[in-house]
């Protein structure tokens, strides 16, 4: 009798659910978690920017405007707004990169090389009263992306977004489909090979402050079963949020028991679409959850880092460990 699946409320993985973002995708769901996902973010947001006198809004709330203006700018999937309407007029401060950060200028960055052709580089930053966005977050969607059927615009938006001085923060969980900046390498692997210098995850910070062709774009690049980052996302007049976006995620997989709709005795859908590092990662996690339950560990903590096994090794002792656990032959035979 094939051993019942391992469903698990708890996130098993320290960040982003392979298991789920491999499923999402494969499935055409991505847009279901977005938009639970952004709800998420806005509330968390707001709770942390509210002491520094900042809110956060979804794009259901970007019409704070005056009523004779039309909107200033494309809807975003989350707004930070400045309430001090004084601060905005003060300079800021670049923030320092961090370990692990790739730091660019602007136009590298998204792939503008000839600065002269371009004759809004110098476009005067400056906010009007408080309903001027400071920040701009978005969550990518596949539509989003390279090859989507919005990408051209999502591409414009984002330009005119930094040409009027809005900092811009760019959240890509889709390891399925390239990255928006030209400069970064594809992640996914093509004819069994992947660059070594990719990764399927990334958080984009761009400040295009105090000039557009004088900003700074840092790219936070991560991994399966690592955490999801801690982000500096410049303001107004030096100030500086600093927000774990590992803790908006975790709210939407747990709350909405995305959970029970993922099996840990699988391998997730298009496991080839992963590097062989995060394959290994992947299959690590597996183990580590099917020996948790075997030992009979209570699985709704946090998960904690595990042992990364070369590939082989661990792929074999997958195999074995469903074995032993009655897994249907063909489960098991499907593991290469």
């Amino acid at each position: 009798m094939a051993m019942k699946p391992i469903r698990i409320i708890k996130n098993q993985y320290l960040g982003v659910n392979a298991h789920l973002q491999s499923q999402l995708q494969a499935e055409g769901t991505w847009d279901h978690f977005h938009s639970l996902h952004i709800g998420d973010l806005t509330k968390l947001l707001a709770v942390a920017l509210y002491p520094m006198g900042y809110t956060a809004l979804n794009e259901e709330s970007l019409q704070i405007r005056r009523i004779d203006e039309p909107k200033r700018f494309p809807e975003a999937d989350v707004l930070i707004l400045d309430t001090d309407p004084v601060r905005a007029s003060k300079p800021s401060s670049r923030i320092v990169g961090e370990t692990g950060e790739l730091v660019l200028a602007v136009p590298e960055l998204l792939g503008i090389a000839d600065v002269q052709a371009h004759p809004y580089r110098s476009v005067a930053i400056y906010s009007e009263n408080n309903d001027s966005p400071v920040a701009w977050i978005e969550v990518l969607s596949p539509s989003n992306k390279p090859g989507g059927r919005h990408v051209d615009a999502y591409i414009d938006k984002r330009k005119e977004l930094l040409e009027n001085g809005v900092v811009f923060v760019e959240i890509d969980f889709l390891h399925e489909y390239p990255t928006t900046f030209p400069v970064l390498p594809t992640y996914r692997p093509t004819a069994g090979e992947a660059a070594t210098d990719a990764h399927p995850y990334l958080i984009a910070v761009i400040d295009p402050r105090p000039e557009f062709w004088d900003g700074e774009g840092r790219v936070i690049s991560f991994d399966v079963d690592t955490l999801i980052p801690t982000v500096s996302i410049p303001l107004n007049a030096g100030d500086v949020l600093k927000f774990d976006f590992g803790v908006p995620y975790q709210k939407t997989f747990e709350e909405r028991i995305y959970g029970t709709q993922i099996d840990y005795t699988q391998l997730p859908v298009n496991f080839d679409h992963y590097r062989e590092d995060d394959q290994a990662r992947i299959v690590s996690r597996m183990l580590a959850v099917l020996q948790a339950v075997e030992n009979g560990a209570n699985l709704g903590q946090p998960p904690t880092p595990v042992p990364c096994l070369p590939l082989q090794d661990a792929l074999k002792e997958l195999k074995n460990v469903l074995k032993d656990y009655g897994q249907a032959k063909k489960t098991a035979n499907d593991i290469k």
